[in-house]
Order: structure tokens, then sequence, then C-alpha cells
């Protein structure tokens, strides 16, 4: 799925669009135990509650694409034979209201799930008119297919702290006892996928809260769907590696400066021209980045070598899994410089008098620690 097809989706998260009229969910302990199950009708919650709750479920499709929100494939087998398969249609085939699927399903999680302290798993129901567009643009109310889609999301369930309050009309303080608030969802999925704005059941979106984490062993027990994509921050951590060991010493500040900027450019173009399509890079695009920059061919072909060990072959990353997109940021073991990354340039290394230095142009407004400073000519 693409950020205008998920867009679409989340625009319906809303109590005076969407057609969710129930509500599922089950309150786990930390000893895997169920102790509370809900089966609410959306009709009978207040305004407040509703979209309180939609909103918890409105950011199982939050984040970035290939990031935070990875697509999950069914081979043809798995949608014929695949058990995982067969629930997940069963479950919305019956729109959420046969309790043994649902306990089921349930079990599976709490059986799976390594996540510390109390949870609560919601589930919904939805089913959306897919409207059509005009030649014009234009959006026309027509109907050509009804998209219905379950949605899952676990969430972890924080104790409030007991706090002082003052009642008005007692006029008096009392202690607010500790209460459950449910947190934002750790992770979640829906099922089918919406890809061309069109029902995939060979297809599911999973959202993970973290980018360190994907809970492996959530998504091998639901869609035993093969291995993820590599966490983003393992991306981008595996692939600073690969490029300062394959780099050696041609690994310098004009070199790493004049990749990111020109992955920062494609990703500027990318956004600009509006393509639906999630922008990647392969180790291909990136070995003709490292020739632009000068880097000797012998250190490229290191750099291939790594990176197929690291990724794999034939692989293909989101550049925002492997540069930071708001920040350029210089480190010593005793000074961290952040410069926009708009103004990199403002940045050079240089050797004087056998030293190194990392210096930085400052043409006016230096403040230390809030303090304007002038700069002395001598």
């Amino acid at each position: 799925m693409n950020d205008k097809e998920i867009a679409e989706l989340r625009r319906r998260f809303r109590a005076d669009k969407t057609s969710i009229s129930r509500i599922r969910g089950a309150y786990v302990n930390e000893k895997r135990e169920i102790i509370s199950e809900m089966d609410q009708s959306v009709a009978l919650m207040s305004e407040t509650e509703t979209d309180e709750i939609l909103s918890l479920l409105k950011k199982t499709l939050s984040g970035k694409v290939d990031t935070n929100l990875i697509d999950i494939h069914f081979t043809t087998q798995q949608v014929m034979e695949s058990p995982e398969h067969k629930l997940l249609c069963n479950l919305r085939e019956t729109a959420l209201q046969d309790d043994e699927l649902i306990h089921t399903f349930y079990k599976k999680i709490i059986d799976a799930l390594e996540l510390e302290g109390n949870y609560m798993i919601l589930l919904a129901y939805d089913s959306y008119d897919v409207f059509t567009y005009r030649k014009d643009g234009g959006k026309d109310d027509d109907s050509t297919e009804l998209f219905r889609y379950i949605l899952c999301c676990v969430c972890p369930i924080k104790m409030a702290k007991p706090t002082l309050s003052y009642y008005v009309r007692e006029n008096c303080f009392r202690n607010v006892v500790a209460d459950s608030i449910i947190s934002p969802p750790a992770l979640g999925f829906m099922f089918p996928s919406f890809d061309n704005r069109s029902t995939n059941l060979y297809g599911a979106l999973y959202y993970t809260k973290a980018t360190d984490n994907s809970h492996t062993e959530f998504t091998d027990a639901i869609f035993n769907a093969g291995a993820l994509p590599m966490p983003a921050t393992e991306q981008k951590e595996t692939f600073r590696s690969v490029l300062a060991d394959a780099a050696g010493e041609a690994c310098s500040l004009p070199v790493i400066r004049s990749v990111h900027a020109q992955l920062h450019q494609a990703m500027e173009e990318h956004k600009i021209s509006k393509e639906p399509e999630p922008l990647t890079v392969d180790k291909y695009v990136i070995r003709d980045m490292l020739g632009f920059c000068g880097v000797p061919e012998e250190n490229i072909e290191q750099f291939e070598e790594k990176f197929d060990q690291g990724f794999g072959q034939n692989a293909a990353l989101s550049p925002r899994n492997i540069v930071e997109t708001g920040k350029f940021e210089v480190r010593t073991p005793d000074v961290t410089i952040k410069v926009n990354p708009a103004r990199t340039d403002l940045v050079e290394t240089r050797v004087i008098d056998g030293v190194k230095y990392v210096l930085i142009r400052a043409d006016s407004g230096v403040e230390v620690n809030g303090i304007d400073v002038h700069i002395d000519e001598d």
C-alpha cells in the first residue's frame, strides 16, 4: 500500500464518517491471562469516547511506509490452505461476531506476543463504499466496490499515578486513585490490503510503533508469511557500518555529505513528482553516488559485497530508513555539532600543523549558552 491509499482510509476514522458499529477487545495481564473482555456498541458511546477509540485504531495506520507500516504478502498456497489466512478471512466474513473465532485469535496473540506488562487487544470491522474518480479528477459517489476489512491493534496499559485533586462541591482535597490508561498501539494490522484502492486478499498491512523491534513473533503467529524486512533502526546502523567499512580512508566528510545530499535530493524529487509508490534505492544507485563522490573503484566494489552481506542480494531500501532526514550531525568523543541539513557546506575538516580540526564557518549570530559572542579577527 502507498501513502495515498492509507490516507484515504485514515480519513474514515471519525465519528461522522466511520461505519464501525462495534468494538471488541480483551484486557490481558502480565501473566498472559484475559481478565476482561469487551463487545461494545459504538452507538452507546459518547462522542468523546467514540473519537478517542477511533483515534487509537487510526494510529494503526500511521507512521512511515516501509518504516512503521510494512506490507505483508501471502503466497497463493497460503491463501488456499494456510490456517493463519483462513482465520483472518473468517474473522472478516463474520464481521467479528463469532465468539469462538475471536477467542482463537486472542489465544494466538497471547501465546506468541512478547510484550511486557498489561495490554489491550482491540478489534474492529469496517466496510467502505469506495468512491470513484471522474476523468476531471473529481469524486463520484457511485461506488464500484465495498471494501470490507478488519483492524487489530495491541495497546499497552499503563497505570496512572495517584494525584491530589480538589473537589469543588465538597470543598476538600482528595487523592485520585491510580487507574488503567490505554496507551497508543505498539503494533497492529489491517487485513486485507487496500491495494490500487481495491481488496487484495494476498496482502495485509502491518504496523509497528518501534523501529528497532518488528515483533516477528507476532507476525509469525498471525501471518506466517515469511521474514519481515530488517527493522528501520537496524537498517540505518547496518548501512552506516557497511559504508564506513567499505569506504575505509575514503569515508570523509565530503563523501558522507554528498551521499546524504543525493539521497535527500532523490526524496525531494520523489515527493514533488507525487509518485504513489514508495521510493527505494538499491546498491547500484548508491554505487553511482559513491562514484560521483570520487570514491575509488576498489572501495565501491567492497561496498557492493558488504551491502549484499548486510541486506541480502537485490535488497531495496527506503532512503529515510538509512539516513537522517531532519538533521546532520558531526560528533567527536567530547563535542557534538548539529547542522542544518541544508547548510552542511558550513562544515569542513582540516589538518592544521598536524592537528585535525572540524571547522565551522560562523559569519554572524554566534551564541554560547544563549549569550551573543564576538569573534575577534586576531
